[in-house]
């Protein structure tokens, strides 16, 4: 205890902290003992610990963390502490990642922690769990179509919802940036005496909605429950800040830190299984619509590249496309007929479930009923919309999520649905 290394007697682990890539108690000694140039010695009273702070000297030399300077003397370099905990956490990261990969008996050689300058990602989920479990942080691991094996931090678990075992998922890194909707508040509070509601929003811009308008107001409520620089006075107006589009910033690096990335289910089912699917696959949207995936000829690229092969000569064999001798060219609506033949085969079976008829919804119908469920399809997401005698599946929104149950309404377009929710026209509308 009179040297300051009794945790290191009582792990029993200190020869070992000589060679560790990680924070470690001789460290911390030799932090505390420099001086303000940041030069220190092995200064230790027992011989024994002198020389584990010569060797871990060295070792930090090799690091290209510490220089020798002369006469036993050493400086250590600036933000050695941060430095040291980063790839402490980044071989902890790698560990878990051997282990999780051996347990999913995949067998990668190439070990990556996924950063947001890396851009999109997609590739198969391996695992999910629980990175911090204070701070309630979650990691993805993704088997990539580069034939690598990454570490994704996803942020606060309740950011991603669950996702389908062996689902195929696009990753995109979020930045924060400002919002047209941060700029619009701005511009009608300043025009406004530092106030916004609705009513002064649809003064300030006559061909604005109401359902529009109302939209700025959720934004504010979210800014508010984080306790940014807004206030809501009794009778709605809302009190803006002077600098509101750097508040909107700081909100958005906040909720950046809690959601880090966008996750896409681009197929639950197995990407071996989607060669003969009657359905629009994200195998035909790349194939109409090359993206920027670049899917090796190893790993879970090559799983991919089998498939994409089998997928164009289903998709010939069914004249959907037509071989060009330099590859294949989909039909003009082929996405549309694999669509509709899915949708109608998904009905077939809610129908005999449900005892009800199916309404095939079309661009300027009014869409009406309960919310019932969301329908996960190859060719995406719908949500049931059930009346007293029928139903009817329209695209999937994430604002569906908590209405499940509740009534809903809107207009068919062929952008999506503006919906309307509660029995009564003063429910909020959502573009």
């Amino acid at each position: 205890p009179a040297n300051g290394y009794a945790l290191i007697l009582l792990s029993g682990t200190f020869d070992h902290d000589v060679s560790q890539e990680r924070l470690t108690a001789i460290d911390r000694r030799l932090l505390n003992h420099m001086d303000e140039e940041r030069i220190v010695a092995p200064r230790a009273n027992d011989p024994f610990f002198r020389a584990l702070e010569a060797g871990r000297l060295q070792q930090l030399k090799r690091m290209e963390l510490a220089e020798e300077v002369g006469n036993g003397r050493w400086q250590l370099a600036q933000g050695l502490d941060d430095t040291l905990r980063r790839m402490g956490e980044r071989g902890d990261i790698i560990r878990l990642m051997q282990r999780e990969m051996t347990r999913a008996t995949v067998d990668r050689a190439q070990h990556r922690i996924h950063m947001p300058e890396d851009g999109p990602l997609v590739g198969r989920l391996i695992a999910r769990g629980l990175a911090d479990e204070h701070r309630d942080r979650h990691y993805l691991l993704v088997d990539g179509v580069d034939g690598q094996a990454h570490y994704v931090d996803v942020g606060v678990g309740a950011s991603v919802e669950q996702l389908p075992d062996d689902a195929t998922i696009r990753v995109v890194p979020l930045e924060a940036k400002l919002r047209d909707i941060d700029r619009t508040i701005a511009e009608v509070a300043a025009a406004n005496s530092n106030r916004y509601s609705v009513e002064l929003h649809l003064r300030h811009d006559p061909s604005a909605r109401q359902g529009f308008a109302e939209t700025h107001v959720r934004r504010l409520e979210a800014m508010r429950r984080a306790r940014m620089d807004v206030a809501r006075d009794p009778d709605g107006t809302w009190r803006i800040s002077v600098d509101h589009l750097g508040e909107a910033e700081r909100f958005e690096r906040r909720q950046l830190r809690d959601r880090p990335v966008e996750i896409e289910i681009l197929s639950s089912e197995p990407v071996e299984r989607l060669a003969g699917i009657e359905g629009a696959t994200w195998l035909d949207r790349e194939l109409a619509a090359p993206s920027d995936i670049h899917a090796r000829d190893a790993g879970f690229g090559r799983e991919v590249r089998v498939a994409m092969d089998a997928r164009r000569q289903w998709l010939v064999e069914q004249d959907l496309a037509e071989d060009t001798g330099q590859g294949i060219r989909l039909r003009q609506n082929a996405l549309a007929v694999l669509q509709r033949r899915e949708l109608l085969k998904v009905a077939a079976g809610l129908s005999e479930e449900l005892g009800k008829d199916f309404v095939e919804a079309k661009p300027g119908d009014r869409i009406e009923g309960r919310v019932v469920r969301r329908i996960d399809m190859a060719s995406g997401r719908f949500a049931l919309i059930e009346k007293s005698r029928e139903f009817t599946l329209v695209p999937w929104r994430q604002v569906l999520e908590k209405q499940i149950g509740k009534q809903a309404s809107g207009l068919m377009r062929e952008s999506g649905i503006s919906w309307t929710f509660g029995r009564g026209r003063a429910g909020p509308e959502i573009s």
